[in-house]
């Protein structure tokens, strides 16, 4: 259960360290905007040479990369392997070594040797025998690499993708596997990357009439200034035969609501182990998400709103305890995952005394075109607990600074059933569709009371990039940057509309009813730094009232790379 209001230790002072971590995002935000952007749909006209090493002057560790070639113009230099586009002329540079002017946005001038030049001078004094491929102002001029253009039917691409049926809590960089990365490290028996999240938040209430007044009381009093996350922590593999993967995330107990206490210390967010196991099955252990709700499973910071639906945060726990198994079946167009869990570690009851949860979902793409831009994705959670606690849904109004708007009395009862039906579709840049979430109480004191609640979501990424769809676990992930600004473009504009509405009036309990109508744009200048702002008009009905309320969030967040 999750809903629990902002404490007011984390409001006291907020001034003064936002003025430090502003500060802090100032001086970093420029070193951030250079990060490396992540792969996006490449026009059918582009020019791909991959498998080269780029040559640096001051380091020996030179990076794999592909290099893309868009109307002569250097497009894109990542660590992805692109191995293929639709309509491109693709070159498998041979693990050759590139060297020449790489400028973002200008004319492509670069040549592929076929050997080192940092082991052999000779290349120098008679380049030519050594050149295998050359663009001058962009238009090949010299070639001996065997072209790898395909036919639409036959392409793919191949993306470094993390093989953890849930991902982490911060993506991890396509340059991962880069051995200069500062927050990386990698020896015989384990490697890891250290990666973390700073997000601010700025609330202002435009509008609240005299019955929310009764209803929640002044709304005026949380336009404030917040600490919304702080999580760092480690991902990384253990290398067996077949890698285990880690995560260890940690967090501040008071910018996070899903603890729900007052305690200012350190807590473990995430510690998951991910074991491989035959015919392609993989065993999560440790702390970890609940394999139900695209929404759910989908890291908070990735979404195209500040902050996920109220029904899922009225009955659906952040983390838990416990165990899942997944894997991926017809051709990786379906998923199924299974999970027990029963947290009775960070609760102060016995094992017996805890609540347990079966949770299962599976998920299917019955529609996906050829080059994968088109798919249409359908979800099935179920969860099951057997209520051994006192239930209480309760859940703020969408903005992490709200008060309580819904919530029901404790209830005794015998179990907690819950549904989650999944449907997006996505189409390039445009991405819409919902869930829609039911919980059966069977508790005959309150006659068996029904709660359920759902929302119809729509974004567009206006500058044209596409968000990659996860097949692993049946979620999408977060909108890949083709042009961060300071390589020539303006980053990723996403906009986004939602309706949401939760009812938590059945049987003898009267919790309310709330209507939410989101507006929401969102800007990455590159994959690890984002500005964004919500606007959300609320209508609440409880207590014989119906109280209406508007306001703004603005939010700067900032992730290592």
């Amino acid at each position: 259960m999750i809903g629990i209001p902002a404490n007011s230790a984390c409001i006291n002072g907020i001034d003064i360290r936002l003025s430090l971590l502003f500060c802090i995002f100032l001086a970093f935000t420029p070193w951030c905007l250079s990060a490396q952007s992540q792969t996006p749909q490449l026009p059918g006209d582009s020019t791909i040479v991959h498998n080269v090493f780029m040559l640096s002057q001051t380091d020996t560790a030179d990076l794999k990369v592909s290099v893309v070639i868009v109307g002569g113009r250097l497009e894109l230099v990542t660590t992805d392997d692109i191995s293929s586009v639709p309509g491109s002329e693709v070159y498998n540079g041979r693990e050759g070594f590139l060297m020449g002017r790489i400028e973002i946005g200008q004319p492509a001038n670069f040549v592929v040797l076929s050997e080192n030049p940092r082991e052999n001078f000779n290349i120098f004094l008679n380049s030519r025998e050594y050149i295998v491929f050359a663009m001058e102002s962009g238009r090949i001029v010299s070639n001996q690499l065997r072209s790898e253009r395909m036919d639409a039917e036959e392409t793919r691409i191949r993306r470094l993708t993390w093989t953890a049926y849930n991902p982490p809590p911060m993506a991890v960089p396509f340059n991962y596997y880069s051995s200069r990365k500062w927050n990386k490290f990698n020896t015989k028996y384990v490697s890891g990357l250290f990666n973390g999240i700073i997000a601010l938040d700025r609330m202002h209430w435009l509008s609240q009439n005299s019955n929310s007044l009764d209803q929640v009381g002044e709304l005026e009093e949380t336009s404030l200034g917040e600490i919304r996350a702080i999580r760092f922590g480690f991902v990384g593999t253990l290398n067996f035969k077949s890698p285990w993967v880690y995560t260890i995330f940690v967090t501040n107990n008071a910018f996070d609501r899903d603890f729900g206490d007052d305690n200012n210390g350190l807590t473990l967010y995430d510690f998951r182990l991910d074991i491989p196991l035959p015919s392609g099955i993989t065993m999560s252990v440790g702390k970890q998400k609940e394999p139900i709700s695209m929404s759910r499973l989908t890291t908070l910071i990735f979404l195209p709103m500040q902050e996920r639906q109220a029904a899922e945060d009225a009955f659906l726990p952040a983390r838990n305890i416990g165990v899942v198994f997944n894997n991926m079946v017809l051709n990786s167009r379906a998923t199924w995952a299974v999970g027990i869990f029963k947290n009775w570690i960070e609760r102060d009851t016995t094992f017996s005394a805890t609540p347990t949860q079966i949770t299962g979902r599976v998920t299917g793409i019955p529609y996906l075109t050829v080059d994968e831009s088109n798919l249409l994705h359908l979800g099935l959670g179920i969860r099951h607990s057997n209520a051994k606690l006192p239930l209480v849904g309760r859940t703020e109004s969408e903005f992490y600074l709200s008060p309580v708007f819904v919530e029901t009395p404790e209830i005794q009862a015998d179990r907690l059933l819950t549904y989650d039906l999944e449907l997006y579709w996505r189409k390039g840049p445009f991405l819409v569709g919902g869930e829609y979430i039911s919980n059966k109480v069977k508790a005959s004191s309150v006659n068996d009371p029904v709660f359920y609640g759902f929302n119809l979501v729509g974004n567009w990424a206006v500058t044209g990039e596409m968000r990659p769809y996860r097949k692993r676990s049946g979620i999408f992930d977060p909108l890949p940057v083709s042009k961060p600004v300071g390589q020539g473009g303006w980053g990723a504009l996403e906009l986004a509309l939602r309706y949401s509405m939760i009812d938590l009036d059945g049987g003898l309990v009267t919790g309310g009813v709330m209507n939410t109508t989101s507006a929401g744009v969102n800007w990455w200048p590159s994959p690890r730094v984002q500005f964004s702002c919500n606007y959300r008009f609320i209508r609440l009905d409880r207590f014989d009232k119906q109280g209406k309320s508007s306001g703004m969030n603005f939010r700067l967040m900032l992730m290592l790379d």
